[in-house]
């Protein structure tokens, strides 16, 4: 991470991203759909994850995405916009300088410049799913990289004019102009979400890896849907009463990090069944519903193990189906989605196995204890937990 290029501007006094309530709350108003943005931002949080100069990541604050650097002179926040709800065809110099309704101020150009109003040095990022034409592509190299044109460039000089000829020479609360902004925005081109949550499980089985642990692909995905629920929950926050919740910070990261990777290596050495019971404990269920569910799972395995009913292949398709569930289930129970304690979870996703039963039609066997029995095998190899001291 660089510093951003400075212009020479005159000393104000700037309040901090961290305390200055944002302008406009559009974003965690109008969240349904934005699946791009969240995998972007889970993302930048295994960034911050591996990073240390990466200190903190807001969801709908000042912008979409805001990442707080740490760097040798002070603090640098990078404004990111995300684009996913595009054309097919390539950025142009006029797609950023469109205004709506030929108002100043509106266009992607001018949004982004202006986020430098703050305490913080300024950088910008686009991310987009479509690239960029050529006169954009400086902007897709990495600031200050070799690679990328200098700002007295001729062609970088040519760039700033025509954004000042169309956005009639904008300047940020700052005072800087188009010149600054070509010199510190990375225009960040991705793929499909698809290939970015492929990309997002991979780093993070490769980080507990790197950390002398191991974590399989299951896990990792859990680990994910979790990721992906601190995202959307702080981006579906509110700033007022209380800023902290959109905002999530690299301490609070790690720590959950730590615990949840312990929790899973933990609970491959531990004796099977044991870590189901802890699980039940914390959530406050009684000792019978704890007796109970060890018993389901017990069958379950045995039943895996030499199955009588089903072919491997049905058997997959239901521990898939299970797993699937249990995912959403709970991915919503820690976004806030769910405004229930941990005994009605608990009852929530038994329920849910009843339901799945129910679907597969009265022509075939009952299957709701070997699906129930598939919940608490999830839960006892630390996959699923009915509270939600994880976050």
């Amino acid at each position: 991470m660089t510093e951003a290029i400075s212009t020479g501007v005159a000393e104000e006094v700037w309040l901090s991203i961290d305390t200055a309530q944002p302008v406009e709350e559009g974003g965690p108003i109008a969240r349904a759909g934005f699946n791009y943005q969240d995998e972007i931002a889970v993302g930048f949080l295994i960034d911050m994850l591996t990073n240390p100069a990466l200190v903190k990541v807001h969801l709908e604050t000042h912008d979409d995405i805001i990442l707080v650097w740490e760097v040798i002179d002070g603090r640098t926040a990078e404004y990111v916009q995300v684009k996913a709800g595009e054309e097919d065809k390539f950025w142009s110099v006029s797609d950023i300088c469109q205004r709506k309704k030929a108002k100043a101020g509106t266009s992607i150009f001018e949004k982004s410049l202006g986020r430098d109003g703050y305490l913080e040095d300024s950088v910008f990022r686009l991310v987009t799913l479509r690239p960029v034409v050529a006169d954009l592509k400086p902007l897709t190299f990495p600031r200050l990289s070799l690679g990328r044109p200098k700002s007295d460039s001729a062609d970088i000089i040519a760039l700033a004019e025509d954004i000042d000829s169309r956005c009639s020479g904008f300047k940020s609360p700052k005072g800087r102009g188009a010149a600054f902004w070509l010199a510190n925005c990375l225009w960040d081109h991705r793929d499909s979400e698809r290939a970015i949550e492929k990309d997002n499980l991979l780093r993070l089985m490769r980080l507990a890896h790197q950390e002398g642990t191991s974590i399989l692909f299951e896990p990792a995905e859990v680990l994910l849907l979790e990721l992906r629920a601190k995202a959307k929950a702080a981006g579906s926050a509110k700033w007022m009463p209380d800023p902290s919740k959109k905002v999530i910070t690299r301490e609070e990261l790690r720590n959950w990090w730590d615990e949840r990777v312990a929790d899973i290596v933990h609970g491959a050495s531990t004796r099977s069944g044991g870590k189901l019971a802890v699980k039940m404990a914390e959530a406050g269920l009684p000792d019978e519903m704890t007796a109970l569910a060890a018993a389901l799972r017990r069958g379950y395995a045995s039943e895996v193990r030499a199955p009588r009913y089903l072919d491997e292949s049905d058997v997959d398709n239901l521990q898939s189906r299970v797993l699937s569930e249990v995912a959403s289930l709970r991915a919503r129970f820690l976004a806030g989605e769910l405004d229930v304690d941990p005994v009605q979870f608990h009852s929530l996703c038994v329920s849910r196995m009843d339901a799945l039963n129910a679907e597969r039609g009265e022509m075939v066997a009952d299957r709701s204890a070997f699906l129930k029995g598939c919940l608490y095998d999830i839960t006892d190899r630390c996959l699923l937990r009915f509270n939600r001291s994880a976050l």
